[in-house]
């Protein structure tokens, strides 16, 4: 089956592309990438409708700009959030056939006041332009799969935790810093209070509910095309206790308190707690616990490196 995946030069793409079959797979990013079929701006007229030109079947749409960055470039967000979402849905529509979309949304959407659990008849009230964007994007696909022009699903996101590599721009960047940077033997900030609860999947379970996303029979979803994720709750003192735990004193040690008032302006503006009955009826699974995060970005990342191989997903495991 030729699938696209828009967004693949990230690491949920790099991840989601290890794992499906080579064969008719077209890999996108607008910076270029070792294994890249096609390098474009998707918010550049013209540019959706070459992509989708030749049809594929199945599409994960996972570019965006993170959270901070959007929040301190207004016009930036709006431009690859949301009109680079648009060009994507309208192509489909021109091409005139029936792909499965899968769109990665976010947490975002809601915003404070939150309930003790936040459920699935929660109202969409983000605090964010990143939030909002997103939740603009998930009426969009809503619309034009109640239209028939594709065969859609949105998936809200936990923060991805414990993300490899580099830091980026993200506001949540912290929550995967103090667990990745000490692990590593190497200092990390955290810039909110550790009674800061947010809601967390490893990188591992993100996959697999991308992968059950393109697999799902959706009559099942009704009218009601976007879903939230079941995931993990812990407050950041949860988190490095976890660290304790899994990897001793000494890692939990080298997380360094540094209050930024942004950040945690943003980060009090997010959900913390969810009850994803929907998503559980519906096959989707997440982490048992914070320290099984924690194990699986030792097992799935820092073994890896040792080897000296790039880290192979394993959605099913977990």
């Amino acid at each position: 089956m030729k699938t696209l995946i828009i967004g693949a030069g990230g690491m949920i793409g790099r991840k989601l592309a290890a794992a499906l079959p080579k064969d008719e797979l077209i890999l996108h990013d607008v910076v270029p990438f070792e294994g890249a079929s096609v390098v474009s701006d998707l918010s550049a007229p013209g540019e959706a409708e070459k992509l989708v030109a030749s049809r594929p079947q199945l599409i994960f749409h996972l570019a965006a700009i993170v959270s901070g960055e959007a929040e301190a470039d207004f016009e930036k967000g709006y431009r690859v959030n949301l009109d680079g979402t648009r060009r994507l849905f309208e192509a489909i529509r021109k091409e005139n056939y029936n792909p499965r979309v899968v769109f990665t949304s976010s947490i975002a959407v809601f915003g404070a006041p939150f309930p003790e659990a936040i459920g699935d008849e929660f109202l969409n009230a983000p605090l964010t332009s990143y939030g909002t964007q997103k939740a603009i994007g998930e009426l969009l696909l809503s619309d034009y799969s109640r239209r028939g022009i594709f065969d859609g699903i949105g998936i809200r996101l936990p923060t991805v935790c414990v993300r490899p590599g580099k830091p980026n721009k993200a506001a949540s960047g912290f929550f995967s810093g103090i667990i990745r940077e000490p692990l590593a033997g190497q200092a990390a900030v955290l810039p909110v209070p550790e009674s800061v609860r947010h809601w967390f999947a490893s990188p591992r379970a993100a996959i697999a509910f991308l992968l059950h996303a393109s697999k799902i029979n959706t009559d099942q979803l009704g009218t009601r095309r976007n879903l939230s994720m079941p995931g993990i709750s812990a407050t950041v003192g949860e988190q490095i206790e976890a660290l304790r735990k899994v990897a001793g004193e000494k890692a939990a040690r080298l997380v360094r308190r540094e209050p930024d008032a942004t950040i945690t302006r943003i980060v009090e503006g997010w959900p913390r707690n969810f009850d994803a009955k929907r998503a559980l009826a519906l096959g989707f699974r997440a982490d048992q616990s914070f320290e099984q995060i924690i194990r699986i970005h030792i097992e799935d990342e820092m073994r890896a490196d040792e080897l000296g191989r790039s880290p192979a997903p394993q959605p099913g495991r977990g």
